[in-house]
């Protein structure tokens, strides 16, 4: 059974940090490239940032660059998103999704076949 499993959200004063976890499982972690995105209420989902199973690049959304940082240990089957500096407009859900996007799609949700069940993230002043 594939899952993905987030864990690592909660609620974070404004400035603070967050470090988000993904755990896979039931499917070939290093085959997959492993993205976070987000979903804040009343808003569509944004891919947020994601890690490339060919040769473990990295992308990230405008909105979080020079504050998030996407690392994997592939020991563990494991995905992290270090997010810092965090602002209210970073509250939001936070799902983990597993696919082979094309390179146009990256942070495009439809290019991604696994997802877990999110980790919620307040931000509050």
């Amino acid at each position: 059974e594939v899952q993905l499993v987030e864990s690592g959200g909660g609620l974070v004063q404004t400035g603070g940090s967050l470090r988000l976890s993904c755990a896979a499982s039931g499917f070939t972690f290093d085959d997959y490239t492993i993205a976070w995105f987000r979903q804040a209420p009343g808003k569509e989902r944004e891919g947020v940032s994601c890690i490339m199973s060919t040769d473990g690049s990295t992308k990230y959304a405008d909105s979080v660059k020079g504050r998030a940082t996407i690392s994997s240990d592939n020991a563990k089957n494991t995905v992290y998103l270090q997010m810092n500096s965090l602002r209210s407009g970073d509250t939001a859900v936070y799902y983990c999704a597993a696919g082979h996007p094309s390179v146009t799609g990256l942070l495009n949700d439809n290019e991604y076949v696994y997802w877990g069940q999110g980790t919620p993230v307040t931000v509050s002043s």
